[in-house]
């Protein structure tokens, strides 16, 4: 078996927030979605495919057209604290400094006792990304 890639897919309350912050602050391309509907909510779609360089996630809405409750579930977000997405990043403080001149509230990189220097951001939906390189 030859593996030559990986796309973890997660849920969103709002896409066209979570595109703002992946596409605008992050700096992923949407490489593919879902056909755009007219609902409630805005007009958007239920599923994309994002890339920046070899790293790739897709993001799906957590609630079908017309059933997103009003506000967001802070137990759904809460429990999304348990997945953490490592990232790799050739340059780390270069990446904390223009996260921070997009707005992103973030704390300094550190390094991991086992040798990572990271970064961890909190998405709008309270998935941790973790930008790393070796020190």
């Amino acid at each position: 078996m030859e593996l030559t890639g990986l796309a973890p897919l997660i849920q969103v309350y709002d896409m066209t927030e979570a595109i703002r912050f992946y596409h605008d602050v992050l700096g992923f391309e949407l490489v593919d979605h879902s056909p755009e509907i007219d609902a409630p909510e805005g007009r958007y779609f239920h599923w994309c495919w994002l890339r920046h360089g070899p790293v790739e996630l897709m993001l799906n809405t957590a609630y079908d057209a017309g059933e997103r409750p009003s506000g967001r579930d802070p137990a759904r977000e809460t429990g999304h604290g348990d997945i953490l997405l490592y990232i790799g990043c050739k340059d780390v403080d270069a990446a904390h400094d223009l996260l921070r001149s997009r707005g992103v509230d973030c704390k300094p990189p550190s390094v991991a006792p086992y040798g990572m220097k990271q970064l961890v951001v909190k998405d709008l939906d309270g998935y941790l990304l973790c930008f790393q390189a070796p020190t």
